[in-house]
């Protein structure tokens, strides 16, 4: 078919529509024949996989470390190794040990992840996220805070985190591996402008 004007005082010629081939099927049933029926596969969908395993729930804390250089405001990002050998920035976080408010949680995490001490000046609010650790399906919930940085050195951190390092604060919310802490990050950016 061309893409011809038609002629003067003739109406456009028609389109023909595809017509799409009907699928022979098993009777009573909209199952294409020689394709196994749903019900009676083995293998499950990924959907009903995950609805069978327990989803268990962390809860965690930690903060945006900052300081002022002049007028530049400068936050701490900690990098770490993903399951798959890529180098991922992020900020200081970690696990609530029995007893321990979400402030006293985040403070201690970032001085182990960072070697830095802080003071807690206001809530960022909290970033939710799934992940899976050995076929164990984790609902997380980390609870921030913006920390003012009082001392401290890197030196003294743990060996979780490969490598530690200030950013000015537009570069760190570009460099900053997950989303949720690139919110988390914006929220920071907010209250420090």
């Amino acid at each position: 078919m061309t893409d011809e004007p038609a002629p003067e005082g003739q109406p456009p010629p028609k389109k023909r529509r595809r017509r799409r081939r009907r699928r022979p099927t098993v009777a009573g049933s909209q199952q294409p024949v020689g394709e196994p029926s749903k019900r009676s596969s083995s293998k499950k969908s990924s959907r009903s996989r995950r609805s069978t395993s327990p989803v268990q729930r962390e809860v965690s804390a930690g903060g945006v470390v900052y300081r002022r250089a002049g007028e530049e405001i400068e936050v701490v990002l900690a990098s770490r190794r993903t399951r798959r050998g890529d180098l991922a920035w992020g900020l200081a976080k970690g696990g609530i040990e029995p007893g321990e408010s979400h402030e006293d949680a985040a403070v201690r995490e970032v001085m182990e992840e960072t070697g830095y001490t802080a003071e807690i000046e206001a809530s960022l609010g909290d970033t939710r996220y799934f992940y899976v650790w050995e076929d164990a399906r984790i609902r997380k919930t980390v609870h921030f805070f913006l920390m003012r940085c009082t001392g401290g050195d890197p030196a003294d951190r743990d060996d979780e985190m490969e490598e530690v390092r200030w950013f000015p604060l537009d570069r760190a919310l570009k460099r900053a591996a997950y989303r949720g802490e690139r919110e988390v990050l914006g929220r920071a950016a907010e209250l420090l402008r």
